[in-house]
């Protein structure tokens, strides 16, 4: 019955342990570096594993009507033509702006974002376009640091899990609370800085509008947009990581305290 405790534990930490790593820190990892490359018109530089890393994963993923259809899910032809490139971690958040001048027919999503960890996917350059007419700052002036830090921060988590399943160390038990908080660390910088963006606002805004927060979670208003705000499939892969590490402790700790009364 130990054992099996134990079993159980290592079990569900390797299946947290296997969406972080398929999800977030291979693709974290492997293209940290073609958002800032293809800015700096250096994407021919990016190796041939960064590329077929960043195909495999933006497959089947948002693709914005501005993107000609030959170009999307090819990074080395994105930045042949020089198009508006993103990060391909599972996103985490959704939001998306509806408004007259943006018709169905040819934005059936509206102009749709969506945040990663390392950073933003989606219409980014005419979100920030509608941002600057109401004097709010572009979405790369969020997190910059924590965006940066991103790949280290996953890797780190990923050890954590690796070493948990090794030892039996109560320090790792407390280290395991880590994934175990992620969705609700990633809703609490997330809030922040939406209350940053709608409290720092600029005069050069067209439209000028009271400070204000946006809408986190469900669909608001802001000046002439319909906003919507909601999770996205990584934020559901993180509650998975969660609830899956929790059941790990759990039975972690019925191993531990077996031990103790053995």
């Amino acid at each position: 019955m130990h054992m099996s405790s134990l079993a159980k534990a290592r079990i569900f930490t390797l299946l947290a342990l296997g969406i972080l790593l398929y999800w977030f820190v291979i693709p974290a990892v492997f293209t940290h570096n073609v958002v800032e490359m293809g800015r700096q018109g250096k994407g021919d530089q990016l190796s041939d594993l960064t590329i077929k890393t960043w195909d495999y994963y933006q497959d089947g993923r948002y693709v914005s009507p501005n993107i000609p259809k030959e170009d999307a899910n090819n990074l080395k032809k994105m930045i042949e033509d020089d198009m508006e490139l993103n990060v391909v971690t599972a996103p985490i958040w959704y939001v998306s702006l509806e408004a007259p001048n943006y018709p169905k027919d040819a934005f059936p999503e509206g102009i749709p974002v969506f945040y990663h960890f390392d950073g933003f996917s989606g219409d980014v350059h005419e979100m920030n376009t509608i941002n600057h007419y109401i004097g709010m700052d572009p979405m790369e002036r969020g997190a910059p640091y924590l965006r940066m830090l991103a790949p280290y921060a996953l890797i780190f988590v990923a050890w954590i899990m690796v070493m948990f399943m090794i030892y039996n160390n109560r320090i790792w038990n407390l280290l395991m609370l880590v994934p175990v908080a992620l969705p609700v660390v990633f809703i609490g910088f997330y809030s922040y800085w939406l209350y940053w963006f709608g409290h720092h606002m600029h005069d050069w805004g067209a439209f000028k509008i009271k400070p204000f927060t946006p809408t986190v979670f469900g669909d608001g208003k802001v000046a002439q947009f319909t906003t919507h705000s909601y999770p996205t499939l990584g934020f559901w892969l993180l509650v998975a990581m969660s609830v899956l590490s929790i059941l790990a402790l759990a039975a972690k700790r019925k191993y531990q305290k077996s031990q103790q009364e053995a």
